[in-house]
């Protein structure tokens, strides 16, 4: 039995083995019987469910304090350690320090007046020595000082940025006041605190009597100490390159060559640069010149500066209401451009680069000043106007149907238009050799956009401002900001985007912007400068027909916009803090992911 086992076996070895055996094969055998079945684990513990992903961001009002009524709360900053906003007044001088620690998560029903937030008042110095200052016009933040720009009440003197420390313990003190240029309107320090950077105007006096110069100033910040003197940036190197600037879409709205007021008019280059509002890194400024439609590039290791212009844009393919017929009126234009001329700038990186965005608001120039009658106005200026309370200086915004068309032209046929022919356009656009006009500049692109560092456009919001209130308010749109009148700014720089600010909120960057005669914040995903998304359009405002500022309808005129961080807030969620100057209001939105 052993052997015939073995010898079996052996045999299916050489069989497996591939050697071949004589023999049939044996049946198959039965199928053996199912084992017993196994004991079955116990379950495991339910998985937690997923969170959903982030798609965007929500906007909720929370609270609001009215420092005034008209004229106030037009430039707000932020003090993180104590959760102070301060706000300027400019009806009396004074810097509102508006407590926000308070401020809890639970919105408010749109539209709102409330009025919850409570502060104090720190006045501004009114003299420096022996110059008397006028009202200050912008306010900056870092650690624990604060900067103000002043300008001298005389058109002649310069400026100052006047500085306070003791932040921290929300009893500003006066430190000292540092010389800057001519009408400083603006300032702001660099994102490590070592450098206070100042926007120097540098606006003609009323009566064209004198016209500074344009320029920059440089404050250096050491350990918390300003220095005693500032450093000037001037564009005198731009004197007599004004015909290469102009090339470049940049405009110089000045009335060269008329007698105003027994002077006549000779402006240069870097007269008639005006700087509005800057953004900086650390190593780099970048300032708007935003009546000529250029931008200044600071590099702040040397101080150079170079100026570029920023071009016009086409209306040819978009959409703008241009005339105040009461009622939504789009229409496309051949011939009619845009300068962009932005106010606000805010800069932010992509792939490691900084990247720009603007507020395209437009602005004219236009100077007044006091006479006794017409005739007095006329002899002033040369120009026979209305005798009234001023006699204009000089402007550069007229109808289109009011300057001199080029036989044939583009322009010619704008004016003929019953829908475009009021649209207000700068004289300072380009003519041809006889002085008339082939094209149409419109005051302002009404819409955002994104620049390269090298000034060129990646991304530009169109039409989308316009259109986007259009269809919310219907007839209602393009109001101005401080009363409810249907379609009254279609014929001047429509929604005005006047404010912008850039912020992250997870793994998104945002433009949020400003719109200064509708009002409200419109909320852009920017996260990639190439792929913009618009995200929603935010407005504390009631616009009931008729009711102005003085009625109590919400927020009117954004001028400022201050992101806060969600390190930095009270409620643990970033915020959005809105400056709004005509309703004299600030306003806490809180912004969640959603």
């Amino acid at each position: 039995m052993k052997k015939t086992t073995i010898s079996l076996l052996v045999s299916g070895a050489l069989l497996l083995s591939g050697c071949t055996l004589d023999g049939e094969d044996g049946s198959t055998g039965a199928i053996g019987i199912q084992g017993p079945a196994g004991v079955a684990g116990t379950q495991g513990p339910a998985g937690t469910d997923g969170e959903a992903a982030k798609t965007g961001i929500e906007l909720d009002l929370l609270a609001r304090a009215i420092v005034n009524l008209g004229g106030a709360a037009e430039i707000v900053q932020y003090h993180a350690a104590t959760q102070v906003a301060y706000a300027t007044d400019s009806t009396d001088n004074t810097v509102a320090m508006i407590d926000i620690s308070g401020v809890n998560s639970t919105p408010l029903t749109l539209p709102s007046n409330d009025n919850s937030l409570t502060f104090s008042r720190l006045t501004i110095e009114s003299a420096v020595g022996e110059v008397a200052l006028d009202g200050m016009t912008s306010i900056a933040i870092s650690g624990d000082l604060m900067a103000v720009a002043v300008p001298a009440d005389d058109k002649a003197n310069n400026g100052y940025v006047l500085f306070y420390n003791n932040l921290d313990n929300q009893a500003p003190a006066f430190v000292k006041a540092v010389e800057v240029g001519n009408l400083p309107d603006m300032v702001t320090f660099t994102p490590d605190g070592s450098k206070v950077l100042v926007a120097n105007e540098g606006e003609p006096a009323k009566d064209y009597s004198i016209d500074p110069e344009g320029s920059i100033s440089v404050i250096t910040v050491t350990d918390g100490v300003p220095a005693d003197t500032a450093t000037a940036i001037t564009f005198a190197a731009y004197n007599g390159e004004q015909a290469t600037l102009e090339a470049q879409g940049m405009l110089f709205p000045t009335p060269n060559g008329r007698t105003i007021n027994g002077v006549t008019i000779n402006s240069t280059v870097a007269q008639d640069l005006e700087p509005e509002y800057i953004s900086a890194t650390n190593t780099t400024a970048y300032v708007t010149l935003q009546e000529n439609n250029g931008l200044a590039i600071v590099d702040l290791a040397d101080n150079s500066v170079s100026v570029i212009g920023l071009g016009l844009k086409s209306w040819e393919d978009l959409l703008i209401d241009s005339q105040e017929d009461g009622s939504v009126s789009f229409a496309s234009f051949s011939g009619l451009y845009g300068a962009y001329q932005p106010d606000s700038i805010a800069n932010f990186s992509w792939q490691g680069q900084t990247f720009l965005v603007t507020a395209n608001e437009g602005d004219a120039r236009e100077y007044f000043f006091d006479v006794a009658d017409e005739a007095a106005c006329t002899a002033a200026n040369g120009q026979d106007y209305d005798s009234g309370d001023s006699c204009l200086a000089y402007t550069d915004e007229f109808k289109i149907k009011d300057l001199p068309a080029a036989p044939g032209s583009a322009f010619e046929v704008l004016a003929d238009d019953d829908r475009v022919r009021d649209l207000r356009v700068t004289s300072a656009g380009p003519t041809n050799a006889e002085g008339e006009y082939e094209i149409a500049v419109a005051y302002g692109a009404r819409s955002f956009t994104i620049w390269d560092q090298n000034g060129v456009v990646v991304y530009d919001s169109a039409d989308q401002l316009e259109r986007i209130t259009a269809a919310i308010y219907g007839n209602s749109f393009n109001s101005t900001d401080d009363e409810n009148a249907s379609d009254d700014r279609s014929e001047n720089k429509g929604p005005e985007p006047e404010a912008i600010t850039v912020g992250t909120v997870g793994d998104k960057t945002y433009a949020f912007v400003g719109l200064e005669r509708m009002g409200g914040i419109m909320v852009f995903d920017i996260t990639n400068p190439f792929s913009v998304d618009f995200v929603d359009y935010y407005n504390n405002r009631n616009i009931t027909e008729g009711l102005d500022f003085n009625d109590a309808i919400g927020d009117l005129a954004p001028e400022s916009l201050v992101f806060v961080p969600a390190e930095d807030s009270p409620t643990s969620a970033p915020l959005l803090l809105v400056g709004n100057e005509v309703s004299g209001s600030l306003a806490v939105w809180e912004i969640t992911e959603k």
